[in-house]
């Protein structure tokens, strides 16, 4: 039983041992097609590729693993998870599915779907690396059907966040947007989610001004003095985990056994300082390093450059036959006898 399992077992892996990544992306690209690429009703291609006109999209193995892109890479940059989609469920369709061009833009506004759910683009991804532009995105609010998305409403979330109009008390402006936790209206860095009827599209100044009103109060935050360095303000807030201090983008937490009202502006420093030092701006850090990297990689640069010229001189001066090399150190002496002065008859008397 054995030998019979073994035999068949052997030979199978024989086989596959020699077969490339690609030939074995190809083969399933053409099993699993049906699957991953259905045949759309108005008769379109399944596979055109919805960022460029020529391309054909097909399976792809990366280093985070398997994804469908386009055949025009690096072109075309167009890619999209791998998932089965059949046409049912959310009425949308092979994804992304393109609603329309921007207007003023001239881009083309795509519904797609990513880990955490649908959302909205508006172009592609440009450039690469610092260099690198990306598209204008936001998530399609949960009260939204998939389906029913057309350009209109897409246009219209696009845009946000839209200014509402300006608080009659405050005079500071009021304005709408969608964002990680949904819907919600802003006004004076205070932030009030969207929830039952009210439209983060549609929402007027009047119910926008009664649910800042309505929304629990926060408890301003709390002056201790000015940082003797740059002069700004260090403040006491209120987190989840409980109080802290800030300066600047600087937060320290205040221990358990210290009070509120008995942080003095030395204290705080202490806190702050203490802060600092255990884990300093991850943006400093990470602008440093990568000047850094930038001064080593200029300087390998030169160091390569200055050895290529080196090595340059050097192969000039060994093609010099020995013949031309002996008859150029000859001139050289002839030239160095003629240019010292003659002795005179009487040099040896002087």
């Amino acid at each position: 039983m054995l030998r019979e399992f073994w035999t068949a077992f052997s030979s199978a892996v024989g086989e596959t041992k020699d077969l490339r990544i690609r030939e074995v992306l190809d083969t399933l690209d053409e099993m699993l097609g049906p699957h991953f690429f259905p045949v759309q009703t108005n008769g379109s291609d399944p596979r055109a590729c919805g960022a460029c006109d020529d391309g054909r999209l097909n399976l792809k193995l990366g280093k985070f693993g398997a994804f469908i892109g386009c055949s025009n890479y690096p072109d075309c940059r167009f890619t999209r998870p791998l998932e089965v989609v059949d046409g049912e469920g959310d009425g949308v369709g092979s994804l992304p599915k393109t609603l329309g061009q921007d207007p003023e833009t001239k881009l083309d506004i795509t519904l797609r779907k990513g880990p955490y759910g649908f959302y909205l683009q508006r172009g592609e991804l440009v450039g690469e690396g610092d260099d690198q532009v990306k598209p204008k995105r936001t998530a399609l609010p949960k009260d939204n059907a998939p389906g029913d998305v057309d350009l209109k409403l897409a246009l219209a979330l696009l845009s946000l966040p839209r200014r509402i109009g300006h608080h009659p008390e405050t005079n500071q402006v009021i304005a709408a947007g969608i964002g990680r936790f949904g819907p919600y209206i802003r006004h004076d860095q205070n932030y009030v989610s969207l929830k039952g009827d009210d439209d983060v599209l549609t929402i007027g100044l009047n119910r926008a001004v009664t649910l800042i009103a309505d929304a629990p109060k926060k408890d301003p935050p709390k002056e201790v003095g000015k940082h003797p360095d740059d002069g700004k303000v260090i403040t006491i807030r209120t987190g989840r985990y409980g109080p802290y201090l800030q300066h600047g983008t600087l937060r320290a937490a205040i221990p358990k056994d210290k009070n509120e009202d008995d942080i003095t502006v030395e204290i705080a420093l202490e806190l702050l300082a203490a802060k600092a030092k255990k884990s300093p701006q991850k943006k400093g850090v990470k602008k440093a390093k990568k000047k850094t990297a930038k001064k080593a990689k200029k300087k390998a640069t030169k160091k390569k450059t200055a050895k290529k010229a080196t090595k340059k001189k050097a192969a000039k001066k060994s093609d010099v036959p020995a013949d031309e090399k002996a008859d150029e150190n000859a001139e050289k002496k002839a030239d160095d006898t003629n240019d010292t002065v003659a002795p005179t008859e009487n040099a040896g008397s002087e």
